[in-house]
């Protein structure tokens, strides 16, 4: 049996392009005792993925060139010699970007019996949710009635914050790249949304949609973000700092912010946080997620890609703002 594979073809420069990636195809070996045939349903591009294809030590290890890429996916156990992973099994694994794989269960999780789509675990379930509520809750410690801005509102991470933001009782601003991720997110019941391509002066524009100031700095994209908040957050305000994502196909490094200095006249608190270092509260945060899911409190959206050769597109899409929600792969 083959498997499909995307390789790291060449280390990208700048934007990622298609020439960055290769579709292959390998033979899958036969299983031995205690391992197990997977086929790939699903699978998650993140933009965390891109800081691993450039050759650098960081807090998770390059991706070499030549070699498959790796990320978040949910498969079907469709040959098994393993009994705690019988036929049939749905789990999760950090074994993305191919069709096929034997695995003897090695940091693989079964996934619950659930009317929602697997895919959800990639998703609202999985990482990106449970990095918008590490943010909100361990690190930023929001409280009711502060005020809450979210940039990259609209994407996997930012979209949920702004509903958790707005479950715990904050006044959440956010920003977005179109006018119509504004009217989606303002059917969420954000309470007021900037597209930060028609504004000339964001920061003017966070302070009218603000008046009040910022108490807490969801940090998604870094840059002009970064500068505006800090311009508008109030004294002893808190910034998670999620990623930066206008900063990942910078060739040339990136200008920090002039008005640093705001960090200490307004006594603010900046932390940057890995949400792996947190999973032990995963089930605190399942538990909560699977209820606001079911009352329909909190809504997944997805923005799906057919086919292991489109994941590439994909992934690019995620820098072109091409998302609403949590980019996917559907592998069958």
């Amino acid at each position: 049996m083959e498997a499909q594979q995307i390789l790291l073809d060449s280390r990208p420069e700048g934007m990622p392009t298609q020439a960055n990636f290769k579709l292959a195809t390998t033979p899958l070996a036969e299983i031995n005792h205690g391992e197990f045939l997977v086929k790939n349903l699903w699978m998650s591009v993140d933009p965390y993925m891109r800081g691993r294809m450039i050759d650098r030590k960081s807090y998770i290890a390059p991706f070499a060139t030549g070699e498959v890429l790796e990320g978040g996916a949910i498969g079907e156990v469709i040959e098994s010699l393993n009994p705690d992973f019988p036929v049939g099994t749905k789990v999760s694994s950090m074994l993305g970007w191919r069709s096929h794989y034997v695995t003897d269960g090695s940091e693989h999780t079964r996934l619950p019996d659930t009317p929602l789509s697997e895919s959800h675990f990639l998703g609202v379930l999985g990482m990106p949710g449970m990095t918008a509520w590490t943010g909100l809750n361990r690190i930023a410690k929001l409280q009711e009635g502060e005020t809450l801005f979210v940039s990259a509102a609209s994407g996997a991470v930012g979209s949920v914050a702004c509903q958790l933001g707005k479950l715990m009782g904050a006044k959440v601003i956010a920003s977005v790249g179109s006018d119509d991720k504004v009217q989606h997110l303002l059917s969420l019941g954000v309470d007021g949304v900037i597209n930060y391509k028609r504004s000339q002066d964001l920061s003017a524009a966070l302070k009218s949609a603000a008046p009040q100031g910022i108490d807490v700095y969801f940090e998604n994209v870094g840059g002009e973000h970064l500068s505006a908040a800090l311009d508008n957050m109030n004294d002893h305000g808190r910034i998670a700092v999620c990623g930066m994502i206008s900063q990942y196909n910078d060739t040339t490094p990136t200008p920090g912010p002039a008005n640093l200095a705001m960090i200490i006249i307004k006594k603010l608190k900046i932390e940057g946080f890995i949400v792996f270092e947190h999973w032990d509260h995963y089930p605190e945060f399942a538990k909560q997620m699977g209820q606001w899911l079911a009352t329909g409190a909190v809504k997944a959206e997805q923005t799906i890609y057919e086919g292991l050769e489109q994941a590439p597109n994909a992934f690019i899409g995620l820098f072109e703002g091409r998302n609403r929600g949590k980019m996917v792969v559907r592998l069958a």
